[in-house]
């Protein structure tokens, strides 16, 4: 792991600003709404069902998510933003990260490699943002009562087997 030296320019500061200006747009906030406090995965089966669930607004707001995300550990990674900088701020790419991750090899594996491959550089590149996650991961671990219910965006049962099924 090696951590970014600190130096950001008057340049990273306004592209923080742009990427906060970002999740501020309506439809953008809705799907981090659910993402972050509707969409609590207890296995890859649940995150693979959303994934394969398309032209549902569910899908939707996982792939608007993920999609910002990795571009914003994108332009970390390649230098276009500073990273301690967008640390600073990273706290819901870290968390979205910790909600993924012990489900990430199976859902690459189902899909595609890339799956959340900047988010997780981008943490793996970091002391700072490694124990960040390492720490969300325990919390969401602890707190099992606050998130394992029934996941409301699923379809019935039978719709659920039929898209299972049906989509690889």
């Amino acid at each position: 792991m090696t951590d970014q030296a600190c130096n950001p320019t008057h340049a990273d500061a306004d592209l923080i600003l742009k990427l906060y200006d970002m999740r501020r747009e309506p439809v953008m906030r809705e799907a981090r709404r659910f993402m972050g406090t509707e969409f609590w995965p207890q296995s890859a089966d649940d995150i693979l069902l959303l994934i394969r669930d398309f032209g549902s607004r569910h899908n939707e707001f996982l792939r608007q998510v993920i999609g910002y995300w990795e571009m914003a550990a994108s332009f970390v990674n390649r230098g276009v933003l500073d990273k301690e900088l967008f640390l600073d701020y990273g706290n819901e790419l870290v968390f979205t990260y910790a909600k993924f991750r012990p489900y990430l090899e199976a859902v690459r594996a189902a899909t595609a490699p890339t799956f959340l491959g900047q988010t997780e550089k981008l943490i793996t590149s970091s002391a700072r943002a490694t124990q960040m996650a390492e720490t969300m991961e325990k919390r969401l671990a602890a707190a099992p009562s606050n998130h394992a219910r029934s996941p409301s965006y699923f379809r019935s049962g039978k719709e659920r087997a039929l898209i299972s099924n049906i989509l690889p």
